[in-house]
């Protein structure tokens, strides 16, 4: 499984989709609960066990699914659940006490579901671009699918429950991935950040929740599901999106009007640095490699594809470099191992 999804071209972060140069991605999560069982935090080991054991045993009967993997979170290693988390398949929530714990995965890896993460079931679907009308539609899918063979916990005057309150209700989150370096390098970034959360709008890193918005990358979701409808909760984020969109390539605008040698500098230092450098972190090289997908989104850089850089954004992680050379890597081995990868990409 892990060796097919390394050399997966047909996943969710390609630049095929609409808009991908500044919108990366678009994702939609709904989480459902199993009706007459405590929420996994309350769970027994049984009751999590027999959870497991249903999905397992219904999941291959879902059309959209039945070609991909089901994983029991317990019976791989903790790298190979750092492995999921990078590719954006799990949560970190759901890498620690893996027992009872599950994942489905589709093959082109545009659907994962989390099973007895903070609710029964996590179901996810990544799709590249600015895409959430075609991401619900299949989100959409695989949830009624899914429902005819599990009752979920829902009350009419309510909507889905939830153990967390702020998902009670239609239980959707809905984001988008951006990559807005325009915005960060004129320093706008920050009152915009500040106007989302004003409008109920959450902003997370490149991994959600609980990270930080590394290579310029910033998640952008809703943070109510009560009393709103899916088709509100879409609307209002499209919205936003469109609004930020706008504001980077502002930015962008800016940059080459006002301060088009330094920006060019930076952009080919940054280059310089990715093409020569024997040691590298993940955090210095996310920060090259968002100047240098600046560079070819703006022209400056000429010969390197786009798709390329996406990919390394992911193959650079920890995690993926360990499976790529199929052992464990201390720090200093890791920056050796991402500095060669990175040379060899950029030639």
């Amino acid at each position: 499984m892990f060796e097919e999804f390394l050399s997966n071209e047909r996943w969710w972060l390609t630049v095929k989709g609409p808009e991908a140069k500044i919108i990366i991605s678009s994702r939609l999560r709904l989480a459902r609960n199993i009706e007459d069982f405590p929420f996994p935090s309350r769970a027994t080991r049984s009751q999590k066990k027999e959870i497991l054991e249903r999905l397992e045993n219904l999941w291959s009967k879902v059309e959209i699914l039945k070609l991909g993997f089901f994983v029991r979170m317990d019976e791989v290693s903790f790298l190979d659940r750092q492995f999921l988390l990078e590719r954006h398949l799990i949560s970190q929530e759901h890498i620690n006490n893996p027992q009872g714990k599950g994942l489905i995965v589709s093959l082109d890896e545009r659907i994962s579901i989390m099973i007895n993460e903070e609710d029964h079931l996590r179901i996810q679907v990544l799709t590249s671009g600015f895409n959430l009308e075609e991401t619900w539609e299949i989100i959409n899918k695989v949830d009624n699918a899914i429902s005819r063979f599990l009752p979920y916990a829902f009350l009419p005057e309510i909507g889905y429950l939830t153990a967390c309150p702020t998902n009670v209700g239609t239980a959707l989150r809905a984001s988008c991935m951006l990559h807005l370096p325009g915005l960060v390098l004129t320093k706008r970034i920050g009152k915009i950040l500040e106007l989302l959360a004003k409008l109920s709008f959450t902003t997370r890193g490149l991994f959600g929740e609980g990270t930080q918005a590394l290579g310029n990358f910033f998640q952008i979701s809703n943070q109510v599901s009560l009393g709103i409808s899916e088709e509100e909760i879409i609307d209002n984020l499209c919205g936003v999106v469109k609004q930020i969109r706008d504001q980077e390539e502002s930015a962008r605008n800016l940059l080459l009007r006002r301060h088009k040698p330094s920006l060019e500098d930076s952009i080919w230092r940054a280059l310089g640095i990715l093409r020569n450098a024997r040691l590298i972190t993940t955090k210095e090289a996310l920060s090259h490699l968002s100047l240098l997908y600046l560079g070819v989104d703006l022209g400056i850089i000429k010969g390197i594809k786009r798709e390329v850089i996406n990919n390394l954004f992911i193959v650079i992680q920890p995690a993926h470099l360990q499976k790529m050379e199929g052992k464990a890597l201390g720090d200093q081995e890791r920056d050796y191992k991402r500095a060669a990868l990175l040379r060899s990409k950029l030639k």
